[in-house]
């Protein structure tokens, strides 16, 4: 392998290595597909399926497209370890085809039962959970060793686009085609999928690293945790935010129809607001000033005021604004914190660090759907939203707390660039990969 000519512009890597672009479009592909159809189910619930009970039906939905990704996550790492690459991303993206395509077949010919939506669903969210991290393990099979943080760095940034793209189009495709239109996009979609992954090459793993010797036995994760307190302090205090935070995909439709009186276009708008400034924080986090536990504490207390504004202020701008404040303000967070962790945790603990604080951080998600939607049936949205930033504050406050007494342990590993976070506003109730602070 030579090595690129210093001062010389290299092609873009989708452009000059066809395998890793089909693969790319591929995940492209299944994130839009799974964030159009989270969105749209869940407008579909609000605004047509459900006469009472609508918060709790919205919050059960979302808790079934969440759980998956923190219950299998043993079973995703052994399959992922054990299997072809290729196979393990071809028949995920397959099954999820052949899910899609039955709801739309079955909506088709009358309306499905909720408990059949929910049903495809936890499907989906299943295949997803496979997909993902199956793909981020592949990368050094499809790009040489010079490309491998380009790659990893240009799937984890397009997965927020796929997100906002799948957002902007869930609630629209069902005010006009319904569930069976929802389901027959997603269906394509994944189908899509499947013949680009089976359209690329993957290369054989290196003999070096099949002869090489066995890696040392991971840690146990309290280990590693009790050696860092102030690590440990900080994922509680994101663990607690992300149980306001992730909300906000719930309270989301009930707004829209019971405050706002609108539409899919309304929810499409809302929704794009938010991963848009998820988005723009991702890339522009880096320059907060301050350590990241005063620059973290500042976002989440912004992030606070951005989400209870919409309970005082029910004007549609507005509260558009005030979700691409909030989606900011988690993207900003996550990269600050991601960038952290790379420092302070030792190298030979991080695979099982950031395995377990992704399960940690997302473990919140079905936890928050099911209560703020419950609450949702007793509760105006507005109510919702000024609880979303009341209990984001004692959060703000604990990380405050913490950067202000707690001196800040020197780097144990020299420090890496922050790699963009997923998907990261919308925490959440997404298959994406969680954010830290905020919505995926």
């Amino acid at each position: 392998m030579t090595a690129p000519t210093p001062g010389v512009r290299r092609t873009p890597l989708i452009l000059r290595n066809r395998a890793f672009a089909a693969v790319w479009l591929g995940q492209v592909l299944t994130q839009a597909a799974v964030r159009m159809f989270q969105v749209g189910v869940s407008w579909w619930i609000v605004a047509y399926a459900v006469r009472d009970a609508r918060g709790l039906a919205s919050g059960l939905f979302m808790a079934a497209c969440t759980l998956p990704a923190v219950v299998l996550a043993p079973v995703v790492a052994g399959a992922v370890g054990r299997f072809a690459h290729r196979s393990v991303l071809r028949s995920a993206a397959g099954l999820a085809a052949a899910t899609a395509g039955a709801l739309a077949v079955w909506a088709h010919g009358g309306g499905p039962p909720l408990a059949g939506v929910y049903a495809a669903a936890l499907a989906l969210a299943t295949c997803q959970a496979f997909f993902d991290p199956c793909l981020t393990t592949s990368v050094p099979e499809l790009v040489d060793d010079a490309d491998i943080e380009t790659a990893t760095g240009f799937e984890l940034s397009t997965q927020s686009l796929a997100g906002l793209g799948g957002a902007l189009l869930g609630a629209l495709t069902v005010d006009r085609a319904g569930v069976a239109g929802l389901a027959a996009g997603c269906a394509a979609a994944y189908a899509g999928a499947a013949l680009l992954v089976a359209s690329a090459r993957f290369r054989s793993p290196a003999p070096s690293a099949a002869c090489s010797d066995a890696p040392p036995a991971q840690r146990p994760l309290r280990h590693i945790l009790g050696e860092l307190p102030y690590v440990r302090r900080i994922l509680v205090c994101f663990t607690a935010a992300n149980l306001f935070t992730a909300a906000v995909f719930v309270v989301i439709p009930l707004y829209t129809r019971s405050v706002l009186g609108g539409g899919g276009g309304t929810v499409a708008l809302l929704e794009a607001s938010l991963g848009a400034g998820a988005l723009v924080g991702a890339f522009t986090g880096t320059r907060v000033p301050g350590r990241p536990t005063v620059a973290g504490a500042y976002c989440l207390g912004l992030m606070a005021l951005a989400l209870a504004l919409p309970g005082l202020f029910a004007h549609r701008p507005a509260v558009a604004g005030c979700l691409a404040v909030a989606g900011w303000c988690a993207g900003a967070v996550s990269v600050r914190f991601v960038a952290l962790f790379q420092r302070l945790v030792p190298t030979a603990d991080k695979p099982g660090f950031f395995a377990v604080m992704q399960a940690v951080l997302g473990a919140s998600l079905p936890v928050a759907s099911l209560v703020f939607g419950s609450a949702g049936d007793l509760l105006s949205p507005q109510t919702l939203c000024l609880v979303q930033g009341a209990g984001l504050l004692p959060a703000a406050f604990a990380l405050a707390l913490l950067g202000s007494r707690t001196p800040e342990p020197a780097p144990s590993v020299e420090p890496a660039p922050p790699a963009p976070p997923a998907s990261p506003a919308p925490p959440a109730p997404t298959t994406e990969p969680e954010t830290v602070g905020g919505a995926r």
